[in-house]
């Protein structure tokens, strides 16, 4: 079988996301709510702060990004929505420039996830997707995001970029089963970083993934 698509399995009851396309498509990692909540400590340097004050609960922004995530989710699944990729990430680049990242404190576990999807879904806006990186470090760095959604976005920046994956996040289906879509840095330390962002062992990963890809042959 040739290579056809990119593939990543659902991990969390949050979404359950199709990957139709060829570049790499995202599955909520175990940060998402019930998922373990592992810290992932921020690189030195003047990354962008995760918040501009003190955050307090924002309903009607969380209702707006839960509305968000589900029409994108609605658009992979083949059903017709009233707005693309690029009008929901132009709207989460004006939510960030009012909130700075959306933060658990300010939209809630799954809010934060919904922001996420939507910036990994952001590929024709890489210097965005570059940008959600720095913010969401940030705020992982202080609790605030979930280290899964900062290593599964990292490794499709890492990606678009035909560069080496950190933590084996974006996944393809090839002529043998799931394979990374590009090499993986340091293989050796996969799973400890992995397990640092709250990710399953690589192996265990790749073998749920095996049964998505023998469905797609069928």
């Amino acid at each position: 079988m040739e290579a056809r698509r990119t593939i990543l399995l659902p991990l969390a009851v949050l979404a359950s996301l199709t990957a139709c396309t060829d570049v790499p498509a995202p599955a909520p990692p175990s940060g998402s709510p019930g998922g373990p909540s592992a810290s992932v400590t921020a690189p030195s340097g003047s990354a962008p702060a995760a918040t501009r004050s003190p955050a307090r609960f924002d309903k009607a922004l969380h209702d707006e990004l839960i509305g968000m995530f589900r029409r994108d989710q609605a658009e992979r699944n083949g059903e017709p929505v009233a707005e693309s990729d690029q009008t929901r990430t132009a709207r989460l680049k004006e939510i960030i420039a009012e909130h700075g990242w959306p933060t658990i404190d300010l939209v809630g576990e799954d809010g934060e996830d919904a922001a996420w999807t939507i910036a990994q879904h952001s590929d024709l806006d890489p210097a965005f997707q570059q940008q959600a990186v720095e913010l969401l470090r940030s705020a992982v760095a202080v609790g605030q995001a979930s280290p899964g959604n900062l290593a599964y976005l990292e490794d499709r920046v890492a990606v678009a970029k035909g560069e080496p994956q950190t933590y084996g996040t974006q996944v393809r289906c090839g002529p043998d089963g799931p394979v990374p879509a590009t090499p993986i840095h340091d293989e050796a330390g996969l799973d400890a970083r992995r397990a640092t962002a709250g990710l399953p062992p690589f192996a265990t990963y790749l073998a749920e993934l095996a049964a998505v890809c023998a469905e797609d042959d069928g």
